[in-house]
């Protein structure tokens, strides 16, 4: 079996993400990639843009298919918020205009169910330096992995390998690892062809970042 999970969206930071998860893996199941689908509005055009990247190097043949898990927030979010509808805030809008509450509470919760019964003991998510989110800081990731791990009897890290760095930083190790950048997708609201729109604030950071790397 692979000897980690990566929660994987298909973005710049999950896609370099996965691919450091691989370096140096002899193993070529050795790691298991994961998108969860909450009901939020780019969710068909992210599984579009995993199935391109999964088919090119590095991931072809040394990445196990992708496992798509569901918990649907829809629930929860009201069918006017932003997420749900795909139209979100502008271009220049702070990080904190676009909180998901307990997004990452939602991700990691079912996937590492599935790590305990794939006997996985390592969960990967990609939250950059300057994440302002409270469930995105080293004292949760350390609180999930004890509280996991108690629950499901079954031994468990969630790691946020890319948590010291910077965008720009994770598009140079990118390049060193070879990954396909042009494919990935990081956007809140998808145009025609999984192109994105440019007018989201994680298209500016997205822009932002490959113009200082």
């Amino acid at each position: 079996m692979p000897t980690s999970a990566v929660l994987f969206s298909g973005g710049l930071d999950s896609a370099v993400l996965l691919a450091r998860e691989l370096q140096g893996s002899e193993d070529q199941r050795g790691a298991q990639p994961i998108h969860v689908r909450s009901g939020l509005a780019w969710e068909d055009a992210e599984a579009r843009t995993i199935a391109r990247l999964l088919a090119s190097p590095p991931f072809a043949g040394r990445v196990a298919p992708v496992i798509t898990l569901t918990v649907d927030m829809r629930e929860v979010y009201p069918p006017s918020h932003w997420a749900v509808t795909g139209t979100p805030p502008a271009y220049d809008t702070p990080d904190e205009d676009v909180y998901l509450e307990g997004r990452n509470i939602v991700l990691i919760s079912k996937a590492a169910v599935l790590c305990a019964r794939l006997k996985i003991h390592r969960l990967a998510l990609g939250p950059l330096a300057g994440n302002p989110f409270p469930d995105a800081t080293p004292q949760f990731f350390d609180t999930m992995s004890r509280a996991l791990s108690l629950g499901l009897a079954h031994e468990l890290k969630i790691a946020a390998p890319l948590s010291t760095m910077h965008k720009e930083e994770v598009i140079r190790l990118g390049r060193e690892l070879g990954v396909p950048l042009e494919l990935t997708l990081s956007c809140m609201n998808p145009q025609a062809e999984d192109r994105p729109c440019g007018q989201c604030s994680k298209c500016r950071e997205r822009d932002q970042a490959f113009s200082n790397s």
